[in-house]
C-alpha cells in the first residue's frame, strides 16, 4: 500500500549511485536531447517540463512527512529527470526557493546535465542557480573524441564541453564526469580513452567516473551491432582503455572511481595524486594478480 508520503514518479527515474539517499524532485519528463545511440532510458518518454505547482505539491507532501516524523530528513535532492538542467530559469527559481522554505537542512541540489545545456545558460544564470542552493551538475560526455561523439550523438564536441566546463566553474557549480569505456568500438578504442582523459583534464572536474558500454536492446546502437557494424573491444582492450584514460586525465584534484558494476576493473582514488598506484593496479589486473570482476557479477 503506498504511503501518503511517497511520490508517484511517472516512468522509471535514474539517479547516479551517489545520490541513493537522496530526495529525487522528477521536474522534468524524460530527456530534452534523447538521441544518444546508447541510452534507453528516456526513449519511452516524451520530453516536458513539470507544472511548477505538480513539482512544488509533491515537494510540500514530502515536508509534511518530514514534520510528521515518518520521512527521513531530507538532506540532498536530485532534480530529474535526465537533464533537467536545461529547465526554464523561472522554474528553477520557484523550485529552488521552495526547497530553502520546505528543506531548510539541505546541504546540496544536483541534477544531470549536458553541455548544450550549459551552453543554453549564461554565466549569470548558473551563477544565480548556484546562489539559489544548486550545487552539482552530473555531466556524461561519455568521450572526448569529436568522431566518437558525432558517432554516438552526444550532441556537443570536445571544445563545446570544454566551454561548458568553463561556465560550470565560474558559476562555482561543481562537477562529475562520466566516461564510457568501449564507446567507440574496437576502432578508436585508444584514442577515445586518451581524449576522455584530455577532456577531464581540460574540463577539471571535482568527481570523474568510468563505466563500461552496455549495449541496450532497442537502441541505435544495439542495431548498429545486430548488423556487424559496431563492436565492443574485448575485456583486455577495455583495461588499455584505462591506461590511457589515466595517462592522459590531469585534473586538479578529482576523486576517480571506476567501480560501477558494469566495470571489470574496480579502482577508486584521487587524480592525479593516486595515478602511480592506480596504473600499478592496472598491471597486476593484466598480468593475472589481480582477479577482474566475474562477468557474472556485471551489471548496468
Amino acid at each position: 500500500m503506498q504511503s501518503d508520503y511517497e511520490l508517484k514518479y511517472e516512468g522509471p527515474v535514474y539517479r547516479p549511485p551517489s545520490e541513493a539517499n537522496s530526495l529525487v524532485i522528477q521536474a522534468t519528463i524524460g530527456c530534452s536531447w534523447n538521441h544518444c545511440t546508447y541510452c534507453a532510458m528516456y526513449r519511452h518518454k516524451e520530453y516536458r517540463v513539470r507544472q511548477p505547482s505538480a513539482v512544488i505539491s509533491e515537494m510540500r507532501q514530502i515536508s509534511e512527512g518530514v514534520h510528521q516524523g515518518v520521512v527521513p530528513v531530507v538532506r540532498r535532492i536530485f532534480v530529474a529527470d535526465g537533464d533537467a538542467l536545461g529547465l526554464p530559469m523561472d522554474n528553477w527559481r520557484i523550485l529552488l526557493k521552495e526547497v530553502q522554505c520546505l528543506f531548510p537542512r539541505v546541504t546540496r541540489v544536483s541534477c544531470y546535465a549536458t553541455a548544450r545545456n550549459l551552453l543554453e545558460k549564461s554565466v549569470e544564470e548558473l551563477q544565480e542557480l548556484r546562489s539559489l542552493g544548486l550545487k552539482m551538475l552530473y555531466i556524461g560526455p561519455e568521450s572526448g573524441d569529436d568522431v566518437t561523439l558525432k558517432r554516438i550523438a552526444k550532441g556537443a564536441t570536445f571544445e563545446e564541453h570544454v566551454e561548458g566546463a568553463r561556465r560550470a566553474h565560474e558559476a562555482d557549480l561543481k562537477q562529475s564526469l562520466i566516461f564510457l569505456l568501449g564507446a567507440a568500438g574496437k576502432e578508436r578504442s585508444g584514442l577515445h580513452a586518451t581524449q576522455a582523459g584530455r577532456l577531464t583534464t581540460a574540463m577539471d572536474p571535482r568527481y570523474v567516473s568510468l563505466l563500461t558500454l552496455t549495449i541496450v536492446p532497442n537502441t541505435p546502437l544495439a542495431t548498429l551491432s545486430k548488423k556487424g557494424k559496431f563492436q565492443l573491444p574485448e575485456v583486455t582492450d577495455l583495461l588499455e582503455e584505462i591506461r590511457a584514460f589515466l595517462l592522459a586525465a590531469n585534473p586538479t584534484k578529482a576523486v576517480f572511481r571506476s567501480n560501477h558494476a558494469s566495470n571489470y576493473l574496480p579502482l577508486s582514488g584521487q587524480l592525479p595524486r593516486d595515478k602511480a598506484r592506480l596504473l600499478d593496479m592496472l598491471d597486476a589486473a593484466q598480468s593475472g594478480a589481480l582477479p577482474l570482476r566475474p562477468e557474472w557479477a556485471r551489471s548496468l
